[in-house]
């Protein structure tokens, strides 16, 4: 499948999704300016995170919601509003961890390494039936599951970078046991949650 396959593509919200683009572009360069590197590495990585459910034809409301997580996220970031409460930090890694979910299970659609885990990404993505996990008897739990381990995967590559974020560029980066095991556990339940979302039935 390409993306020259897709039919049908809702222009409203492509429409929303190319304004988040937009101005998740116009936040590196201001990112860069307020906080030096951290700012246009972290915001340079909203940016891809916005430009690949356009590359990958993700289409509907799932489009413009995942790069505005991702922009909230970086920015509650960078403005250091986790200070303000410290349940904000839980909230983030599950929001975005789920957005971050449902993005990373429909690039494996796009790419033809996954079934399609629901009828959410089989219209959003346009790939129907060919990859549609058909001959399994509980595709749905396949789904859940997948999406769940590849989230919790990705929360944990995400406790990495702030790791080595607070290693070798800002020692004021939280990463702390309780932390890291709170934010795990969130992103977990995010990961859930998007699983969940993504095999429920039309």
């Amino acid at each position: 499948m390409t993306t020259g396959e897709i039919r049908g593509r809702n222009t409203a919200w492509t429409a929303a999704g190319d304004l988040v683009r937009v101005l998740a572009g116009i936040a590196v360069p201001v990112g860069g300016l307020l906080y030096g590197p951290v700012g246009i590495a972290l915001l340079s990585l909203v940016l891809l995170g916005t430009v690949l459910p356009r590359a990958i034809g993700l289409d509907g409301p799932v489009d413009p919601a995942i790069g505005l997580t991702l922009s909230a996220a970086a920015w509650i970031s960078l403005l250091d509003l986790y200070a303000l409460a410290s349940w904000l930090d839980l909230v983030v890694h599950l929001v975005a961890t789920a957005a971050l979910t449902i993005l990373a299970c429909a690039l494996l659609v796009f790419l033809g390494a996954l079934p399609v885990p629901g009828a959410m990404l089989a219209r959003s993505t346009g790939a129907g039936a060919r990859h549609d996990g058909s001959g399994l008897s509980r595709p749905r739990l396949g789904g859940v599951v997948t999406a769940t381990a590849l989230g919790v995967l990705l929360s944990l590559l995400w406790e990495v970078g702030e790791w080595a974020g607070a290693t070798l560029v800002d020692e004021s980066i939280n990463v702390g046991y309780r932390d890291t095991l709170g934010d795990l556990v969130a992103g977990g339940v995010g990961a859930l949650l998007a699983g969940l979302f993504l095999v429920r039935r039309p």
